[in-house]
């Protein structure tokens, strides 16, 4: 079911009362604190353990301790950053977009790359069950399909896009379910709550099968969306600018497996945020402008 008006402001009100002064409450600069939202891809009760590698250097490198704060969702970063009560924030790629639109003063700086030398990117995933009989969008109509979020960007608005193409209206030919997390959708499938469903593709591939959730084959991949600009970390506007541009340099050149495993901030696998991944890399506002031609292109109210 859709997140209500209401849910959306009970999450923010959540927010806002766990995170304390900022940097941007206290003039950015003369603060002794950084505040670092993210909201987990996946269920998870160790999402900052992730993070730790990176907060850490973002601690050092800034001489400000770093306090990690774990959302509840999107549209509670949104409006934690817009309240001045976030400086540095995780988003998925369509959320980043969405905070631009509605005006907040976030600048996005580096992606999550999986893997060393890739560029931010990665893909959504339309999967079923091998005996569903479904070999394509063309044939979910009238099905139950599982979704992430309406604000998530390879669990709903790159789905519905892929939708409208294949002639499927998402809002009257299927019945959508929102299952929350990219591996409640992909689980919901697997066990036949579902029928089809969307989910990211390293859920898929990767992480679900790692922690055997999910066995090789349970799944098959009926539909594969283009490239979507990978999550962004961004960083408040309103922090000084030689702050900024510190904290920019510090998650571009040394937010990766490679750095923090040399100097000391983690140790083996070195697996970073909440994918699991290399690291980050470096990308600017304009990187994310094919999230805003997918916007125009299915006209989801959630892009306004």
């Amino acid at each position: 079911m859709r997140l209500s008006r209401m849910a959306g402001f009970a999450a923010v009100a959540l927010l806002l009362s766990g995170c304390g002064p900022s940097a941007a409450d206290q003039g950015g600069a003369d603060s002794g604190e950084l505040v670092f939202a993210s909201i987990p891809s996946e269920e998870s009760t160790s999402l900052q353990a992730g993070y730790q590698p990176v907060l850490d250097m973002l601690s050092k490198e800034t001489g400000r301790t770093v306090r990690f704060q774990q959302a509840t969702d999107y549209a509670a970063v949104i409006e934690g950053q817009r309240a001045g009560k976030i400086d540095i924030a995780q988003y998925g790629p369509f959320s980043y977009v969405l905070a631009r639109t509605k005006g907040v003063a976030t600048t996005a700086v580096a992606g999550q790359v999986e893997e060393k030398g890739e560029e931010p990117g990665y893909f959504s995933y339309g999967i079923t069950r091998p005996d569903s009989g479904i070999n394509g969008l063309a044939d979910l109509r009238g099905k139950k399909v599982c979704f992430v979020d309406p604000t998530s960007t390879s669990g709903y608005l790159y789905p519905k896009a892929g939708l409208l193409r294949a002639g499927i209206n998402p809002d009257t030919d299927i019945q959508p379910v929102f299952a929350g997390g990219h591996d409640s959708s992909a689980l919901a499938v697997a066990k036949g709550d579902c029928d089809a469903g969307f989910a990211q593709n390293a859920t898929v591939d990767t992480q679900l099968i790692e922690k055997g959730q999910l066995k090789p084959g349970e799944l098959r991949t009926v539909w594969k969306s283009e490239t979507v600009p990978g999550s962004p970390i961004a960083i408040s506007d309103e922090l000084e600018p030689q702050l900024r541009d510190k904290i920019t340099a510090a998650l571009r050149d040394k937010a990766n497996a490679d750095y923090l495993r040399a100097n000391g901030f983690c140790q083996g696998d070195c697996k970073i945020g909440d994918i699991g991944g290399f690291g980050y890399a470096p990308v600017d506002d304009a990187f994310y402008n094919g999230i805003r031609n997918v916007c125009e292109a299915t006209r989801d109210k959630q892009c306004q």
